[in-house]
């Protein structure tokens, strides 16, 4: 291989591992808020006589949040905003340490 082509797959291949951060978060809270909304309301439909005793502790961090359909709503929203938080810091860590083993300031 000669070093031009040797240096276009070292840049092809950096710049194709990159995470793109928001999309990341995206994905993440998505998949948090939607995970919350369906635990929640397959609570609600199932019933009994004390519904989901262990996922109502949520409302120890999420402020609004309980076991009914508006509570499930909130949990999306905290759920969502937790999750994209996450996963944006994740891909923007990811991010950094592939410009460091690269050299890249």
């Amino acid at each position: 291989m000669s070093e031009d082509q040797k240096e276009l797959e070292r840049i092809l291949s950096t710049r194709l591992m990159r995470l793109n951060a928001t999309v990341n978060g995206i994905v993440f809270g998505l998949v948090a808020g939607i995970g919350i909304f369906v635990a929640t309301n397959w609570l609600i439909l199932k019933g009994g006589p004390v519904v989901g005793p262990n996922l109502w502790l949520l409302s120890n961090f999420f402020i609004g949040y309980s076991v009914t359909f508006v509570g499930s709503i909130v949990g999306f929203v905290y759920a969502f905003i937790l999750g994209f938080l996450f996963g944006y810091f994740v891909a923007r860590m990811y991010n950094w340490i592939l410009d460091k083993r690269d050299g890249v300031s």
